[in-house]
């Protein structure tokens, strides 16, 4: 919206011909959703507590009885200032960023009713596994019908480290990328378990797609880089980095001990926004690198329970593995940091992989 207010006056006054450049507008997008983050956190924990919008703790389980009613729904804070971000500096007339917010918005609801639900009953349920992956695969699959249907879409798949071998998967890449931003979705919401743990991955993640969606959209430093030409797709950088300026705010807030939980309105909508971003900018693989946490967190538990249902037995103390190092006695700032910090590593792979093919 700022960016059609202020850059039609560029005449009047030379500055605004900034407004133009998309890493200004990302960098304005980052401060002003971290600044609404700040703005609206105080207020957002208040009204939550008011409302008694409470975390429920399972009862089995490492011992978190003392979080036991902070307010939950913080991702709320980060959706808002997000949105707000990206509708003052994105250009609006590009359809990425109508299929991301769409994507976004839709899984923020679907979490917001598990989030109310679990409130509502008093414990953690909430929705039922299956309605709600019936739910996300039905968003999904819109959302990838909306990008394979799309005229300017080729159906090549990119492989990191490898630059000449892309093959194309023909009708196959609607279920593929259905699948990725489901995978993607529940990832982040596994992961969601202790104070800051998911946060920290989503804005490294989100700060490492913001260099590839330039990338991609920048026809020079596609073909320099060997990556494929997304005319449009540098918009998402805007995103990005707005989800990067509203998870720091929420990490404010979030940090141990945590006055606000993200809730499954926030992992599920961002882990959902990230997935739908790799697929946008086709690094669809290149997910599975740079979001390496989520997916030992989602494979930790399938491992757990197909063990459990075929031998008896369980491989790991507790799972997601983020409660298997609680059960061994890591304290849980000491499990937040490292995983960030392989995060970062994992970043900083996905980014070299872009030059050694």
């Amino acid at each position: 919206m700022l960016y059609y207010l202020l850059f039609p006056l560029r005449d009047q006054f030379g500055g605004f011909n900034v407004v133009q450049y998309i890493t200004f507008r990302t960098a304005a997008a980052t401060l002003t959703a971290l600044f609404i983050s700040f703005l609206v956190g105080p207020w957002l924990i208040r009204r939550l507590a008011t409302l008694r919008i409470g975390q429920p703790i399972r009862e089995i389980g490492p011992d978190h009885q003392a979080k036991e009613g902070t307010p939950t729904m913080g991702g709320l804070l980060i959706l808002l200032s997000l949105g707000v971000s990206v509708f003052l500096w994105a250009d609006l007339t590009n359809r990425f960023v109508w299929i991301v917010i769409g994507l976004t918005a839709g899984y923020g609801v679907l979490g917001f009713i598990d989030d109310y639900r679990k409130v509502r009953e008093g414990h953690s349920a909430g929705i039922s596994a299956r309605t709600k992956i019936m739910w996300q695969t039905a968003l999904a699959a819109l959302v990838a019908l909306a990008i394979y249907t799309d005229p300017g879409f080729d159906r090549e798949l990119a492989v990191p480290f490898f630059k000449d071998f892309t093959p194309n998967l023909g009708w196959l890449y609607v279920p593929l990328a259905t699948f990725i931003i489901v995978a993607a979705s529940n990832g982040v919401n596994l992961t969601d378990g202790l104070d800051g743990l998911a946060i920290g991955p989503v804005m490294i993640a989100g700060g490492t797609f913001l260099m590839l969606a330039y990338a991609a959209g920048h026809a020079g430093i596609a073909e320099y880089l060997g990556i494929k030409s997304v005319p449009g797709a540098g918009q998402l950088a805007i995103f990005c980095g707005a989800l990067v300026g509203g998870g720091l705010g929420f990490l404010w807030f979030n940090a141990s001990p945590a006055q606000l939980f993200m809730g499954d309105v926030g992992a599920l909508a961002l882990g959902g926004a990230l997935g739908t971003i790799a697929v946008l900018i086709r690094q669809e693989i290149l997910l599975a690198v740079v979001g390496g946490i989520f997916v030992v967190e989602t494979v930790s538990v399938m491992i757990q329970v197909v063990s459990f249902k075929l031998t008896g037995k369980r491989v790991f103390l507790m799972a997601p593995i983020h409660h298997h190092y609680e059960k061994l006695g890591w304290p849980e700032q000491k499990i937040v940091v490292r995983f960030w910090i392989v995060s970062i590593i994992l970043g900083l792979v996905a980014l070299s992989s872009l030059k050694l093919r």
